[in-house]
């Protein structure tokens, strides 16, 4: 007779997860994963087959996770300037308790060029990103709040690689002041 699980997959996914965007995928390895997850090694076998398919379960997590939290707080915004700003502080800045960066920045600088997988997976999130880029510039240059100077894609693409950048540069210990000081001065390219 199978035993049942002991563990809520979502719960432990979520521990994998923040692990990986902490540490990296060539960091972690499966005693650290196990230890973390709080579930025996048979069982991260038996559920998640193996570590690369457990990474790839975590970026899904990474994804639905920040896709539902750039999506409420862009509606909870009343003009585009803010829905940018919301945009701006949550994937530069983070929020408590989880590790700073982006997973899917880490997952591109780290394995990306090997894996084409991880890479499909960082680059439809960019995509992504910039597609909702596209959609608050838009708003700001029909409402009159952004300049009409460059093309709501082209400006999509240029806020995308500076949010890239400060996700790389919230992995380090560079003070939050400049993070978002940088932050500021790229959102106001955007000002009429």
């Amino acid at each position: 007779m199978a035993r049942s699980k002991e563990f809520e997959e979502s719960a432990v996914l979520d521990k994998a997860m923040k692990l990986f965007w902490e540490q990296g995928y060539e960091s972690t390895s499966m005693n650290d994963l196990v230890e973390h997850m709080g579930i025996h090694r048979r069982s991260l076998y038996d559920t998640f087959t193996d570590k690369r398919t457990l990474y790839l379960k975590a970026m899904d997590r990474f994804e639905d996770r920040t896709d539902a939290k750039l999506a409420a707080g862009v509606k909870q915004s009343k003009t585009a300037k803010e829905a940018l700003q919301f945009v701006f502080d949550y994937m530069s800045l983070g929020e408590e308790g989880v590790p700073s960066g982006c997973m899917f920045v880490n997952s591109a600088v780290e394995l990306a060029c090997r894996d084409k997988d991880i890479d499909a997976k960082a680059v439809s999130a960019f995509e992504k990103v910039e597609q909702l880029l596209v959609k608050i510039v838009s708003w700001g240059q029909q409402s009159g709040e952004f300049n009409e100077r460059y093309e709501a894609q082209e400006l999509a693409e240029y806020l995308h690689n500076a949010l890239t950048g400060l996700r790389v540069m919230a992995r380090t210990s560079v003070p939050k002041e400049k993070l978002e000081r940088i932050s500021a001065l790229t959102m106001r390219i955007l000002e009429k």
